[in-house]
């Protein structure tokens, strides 16, 4: 057995043989069904070819919950092995071809050398992830009440003074952006003044925003609680807008899927921030009851769809450039296949969003018809656009079925021969 196993380009064309056939068969069909509402299949496949969704560097370890964590086989012990199996994912399904860090998860001894193992991999790095929600050894202070909005200077201090380290790694390995979520909030009625908060809150971000590079890009991330249960000081889109816009044109908004209200119609705060030209990305995911950190597409396939409609709506607006990235935690799963099960559908809905009907979807609208305009979203919704994703991932070099080759690989067995398993592993969030 060879040491750093990997899943090589001509095993996957050697796996696609087997599916080849039936694959043309699908693809035929479906072609003849979408020329009939005069699309051009081959278009919607170079474009379904041309998306792009960062990798989670901690998506790859498995994740957890409050009551516990149960590591899987072959995890990933650091950087290096994380590198390894994202590039694994983007061999299989090839639109995932940046990998997004978190600090000091993450934290190099030396930036070009991760700079040149990523390039090795065929990988770049997406934005920068900083961590002011955990204590990390040798800190001087606690955000156990918070970070840059805490009462203290001294803390919110060091919490700033990490977020430039991540840009200055970040400017190292070529990122180009940096996501800022704190857990800051309260648990009790009292416990903080909402004000003073966010007023701390924006003048850290402030010195943040001041250390960013003219062609980089900030994002501010919302979560509506949690770890904080009674309030959070960036607790909704609003929020979030508000302090980009107070911060300037670098600053924009980004979007995670579960951490919103339940049954909150997260489309259509998509299309606020595109209209006001601060939505800066997504971390997707899935979630039933808060934020779940399910695999995208598990649950709420349609509500995915619906967002991307919205997006695939606004491409052509200047500045319009959304960032995305999977961001989920997997408990009971291999990291491997639910990151790729995720990608797929990303793909999916992104696919089905292209194939609306938008002259006859805007005649409904106008008409104010709105079972027209409803059957319309459903006609692409439940078309089965399948075959198109395959024929993008064959294309690109990828696997038509890449679950399928992924086992037949036998990848996850061989890294845990190779990755003998340490204790203290603390990949996911939990």
């Amino acid at each position: 057995m060879p040491e750093n196993f990997e899943i090589e380009s001509d095993f996957i064309a050697e796996q696609n043989a087997s599916s080849a056939a039936t694959q043309a068969e699908d693809f035929d069909h479906l072609a003849r069904k979408l020329a009939r509402r005069d699309i051009d299949i081959d278009a919607i496949v170079e474009k379904a070819r041309g998306l792009r969704v960062a990798i989670p560097s901690w998506g790859v370890g498995t994740g957890g919950t409050r009551f516990a964590r149960f590591p899987g086989p072959g995890e990933p012990r650091g950087i290096y092995e994380k590198l390894e199996d994202c590039s694994t994912i983007n061999k299989l399904v090839r639109t995932t071809p940046c990998v997004s860090l978190h600090i000091p998860w993450d934290k190099p001894d030396d930036n070009n050398e991760l700079a040149a193992a990523a390039a090795r991999h065929g990988m770049t790095f997406d934005a920068m992830n900083s961590n002011t929600f955990q204590d990390q050894n040798g800190a001087n202070v606690s955000y156990k009440f918070g970070s840059l909005s805490h009462v203290d200077r001294c803390v919110r201090q060091q919490a700033i003074e990490h977020n430039i380290e991540c840009i200055e790694i970040g400017q190292a390995i070529g990122s180009k952006a940096l996501t800022v979520w704190v857990g800051d909030g309260s648990n009790f009625a009292g416990q903080a003044n909402f004000r003073r908060s966010l007023e701390r809150y924006l003048e850290s971000m402030r010195e943040i925003y001041s250390a960013v590079p003219d062609d980089w890009r900030l994002f501010i991330e919302h979560k509506m609680y949690e770890p904080a249960f009674y309030s959070t000081v960036i607790s909704d889109w609003g929020v979030s807008y508000y302090c980009a816009r107070e911060l300037g044109k670098k600053a924009e908004c980004l979007v995670d899927l579960g951490h919103h209200a339940p049954n909150v119609n997260i489309e259509q705060i998509v299309s606020r921030l595109i209209q006001f030209g601060k939505l800066g990305g997504f971390h997707f995911n899935d979630s039933k009851y808060g934020d779940d950190d399910l695999d995208a597409g598990s649950v709420k396939p349609f509500q995915l769809f619906l967002i991307f409609n919205e997006l695939v709506d606004a491409d052509g607006i200047e500045g319009f450039d959304p960032s995305y990235m999977l961001d989920q935690s997997n408990n009971v799963t291999d990291p491997i296949e639910s990151l790729v099960t995720s990608a797929v559908e990303v793909s999916r809905a992104y696919v089905q969003a292209l194939i609306v009907d938008r002259p006859k979807l805007e005649e409904a609208q106008n008409a104010c018809d709105a079972i027209a305009a409803l059957a319309i979203l459903k006609e692409a919704f439940t078309t089965d656009v399948s075959p198109i994703l395959a024929a993008a991932r064959e294309r690109s070099g990828g696997a038509i079925d890449p679950i399928a080759v992924y086992r037949a690989s036998g990848y996850r067995k061989i890294k845990d021969k190779e990755r003998p398993a340490t204790k203290g592993i603390s990949a996911g969030i939990v």
